[in-house]
């Protein structure tokens, strides 16, 4: 079991390594970066306890108590920069990591002590902190919920958003994030059983996968993230600069250029590139797509690729080529999205739909 932890430990720190080595790196990866380090040292602070020599570095006891009051702001901030779904004064962050420092600055005196009374105190299960104990233990269980569920609800509404902005959601969907921020509520369900062998086992495991994901995890919104998909539309855009007039002439100038320049059959093709050759803000594009045509920019440009593959299969010459190879000329990315983008438009799979087309006469 060492082992495993040794080599979690060193995943971790190759990982720190290449966040901070990164070129170009974006506020995510220092935030990613700086959760790496809080983790690298809680991984090494557990590892010196279950190898038995804690007491060999006397320097280093009691450091490890507020660490788990990080673990869940460093989840919050990371999704939070990852989505761009941030308060307007970034000061007010810092606030998020006064629990954690109120506990060092009470543990000060602790950490002052000599190193015998120190030791003692360990030894005897916290003697003369046990009031401490009982108050952590309740802080990390309530920071551990608050925050995961905090982060879960930031990745539903950035679930939303990206169907505002891109066609294709593969890249841009977090399912590994929101996998990882179940995980780590997982986590923090164990630490209420008090089982740091499985707790740390289950920290292991979460470094390699946001080490694998964040490490590659690039910035998603150019322009920050839309309005709120959660509004209804005349809410969402009640302080826009449009005009119905605009509107109106921007939504004949879209359905245009979708048609005449078949953009659709573009896999990764977004809002942005779609309203750079408009020369319009994405927010008014999205504005259009959402009021005129009542529905997300990511059903929007599907419809098209749907209407395209219909198209496509209807002509004898192509019933030669596989349904995907089609669906791949129209712009779809994959075979998942292909079939649900294609079932919640017509209500068949697209194999049901191509058994119904008259066959060729013989």
């Amino acid at each position: 079991m060492s082992a495993f932890f040794v080599a979690g430990i060193s995943i971790a720190l190759f990982i720190e390594f290449l966040l901070v080595s990164k070129k170009h790196k974006s506020d995510a990866d220092l935030v990613l970066a700086a959760w790496m380090f809080v983790i690298l040292l809680h991984l090494f602070l557990f590892f010196i306890w279950f190898t038995g020599v804690a007491y060999d570095y006397p320097f280093l006891l009691g450091v490890e108590h507020p660490l788990p009051l990080l673990h869940g702001v460093f989840l919050f901030l990371y999704v939070s920069f990852v989505t761009g779904r941030l308060p307007g004064k970034r000061k007010l962050l810092l606030l998020h990591f006064l629990p954690a420092g109120l506990m060092y600055a009470y543990l000060a005196s602790f950490f002052i002590l000599p190193v015998e009374q120190k030791v003692w105190v360990y030894r005897n299960q916290g003697a003369g902190y046990e009031v401490f104990m009982v108050i952590r233990l309740y802080a990390v269980s309530c920071s551990g919920v608050f925050y995961v569920i905090w982060s879960a609800l930031l990745l539903r509404k950035h679930t939303n958003a990206i169907r505002d902005r891109f066609s294709n959601l593969e890249k841009v969907s977090l399912q590994w994030l929101r996998i990882l921020t179940y995980g780590l509520g997982v986590i923090w369900c164990l630490v209420l059983f008090g089982n740091e062998t499985l707790i740390f086992t289950g920290v292991v495991v979460f470094v390699f996968l946001i080490g694998f994901f964040g490490v590659r995890q690039g910035e998603i919104f150019a322009h920050g993230p839309p309005p709120s998909a959660d509004m209804e539309p005349r809410e969402k855009y009640q302080k826009s600069g449009l005009s119905e007039e605009a509107l109106w002439e921007l939504h004949v100038k879209l359905k245009h250029l979708m048609t005449e320049e078949a953009l659709y059959k573009q896999s990764d093709l977004s809002i942005d590139v779609l309203a750079e050759k408009l020369d319009v803000h994405p927010n008014y594009l999205s504005q259009v797509i959402n009021q005129k045509e009542g529905k997300h920019f990511f059903d929007f440009v599907n419809s098209y690729r749907i209407d395209e593959f219909k198209r496509l299969i209807a002509m004898q010459k192509n019933r030669q080529f596989t349904l995907l190879a089609m669906a791949y000329d129209c712009g779809f990315s994959s075979k998942t999205s292909f079939n649900r983008s294609f079932k919640k438009a017509t209500g068949q799979t697209p194999s049901q739909y191509a058994a119904a087309l008259p066959q060729p006469q013989v």
